[in-house]
């Protein structure tokens, strides 16, 4: 994805939100320390194959799987999906992929987890581009059902 595309997205869908370009690849550690946000802030954008089906779950930055609560929630068990195909279905790189402005359309699954802030920082379709975005509104931009998926911490 170009960030031209990522900007024709924001400016037709929500135009009070910005990519920002970024010197260093979006890592949960640089954004966390440069963007003053915590660790957990960060979205992370995880791309997952139950059965047939190709999924996004978002969890925080700092958040791991359990695989038991995936299979409860979304009934069965989920697979990793491959960068290249993960890239292929969203149309983002490996780094950059989030739930905005997806190639393909695709179930987008958020973790409870991530109601604890009002805002988190998601990539911006590029390894360095990320969007500071309220959490109601990135739930509503890309149609997300709230799930619990993540080990308990």
């Amino acid at each position: 994805m170009t960030p031209e595309k990522m900007r024709d997205y924001l400016a037709k869908h929500a135009p009070e939100l910005e990519a920002v370009e970024l010197a260093d690849a979006h890592t949960t550690d640089y954004i966390s320390r440069e963007w003053k946000v915590l660790p957990a802030q960060v979205a992370k954008t995880l791309m997952l194959r139950v059965g047939d089906n190709a999924m996004i779950v978002v969890t925080c930055g700092d958040s791991r799987l359990d695989n038991r609560k995936v299979k409860d929630a979304l009934g069965g068990k989920g697979r990793m999906i491959s960068g290249p195909e993960a890239s292929e279905l969203t149309g983002h790189p490996v780094g950059g992929i989030t739930p905005l402005c997806l190639a393909t359309p695709l179930p987008v699954f958020f973790d409870v987890r991530l109601k604890r802030f009002a805002e988190v920082v998601t990539a911006a379709g590029s390894t360095h581009a990320a969007i500071r975005i309220p959490l109601v509104r990135f739930a509503e931009l890309v149609g997300a059902k709230w799930i619990d998926v993540c080990q308990d911490q």
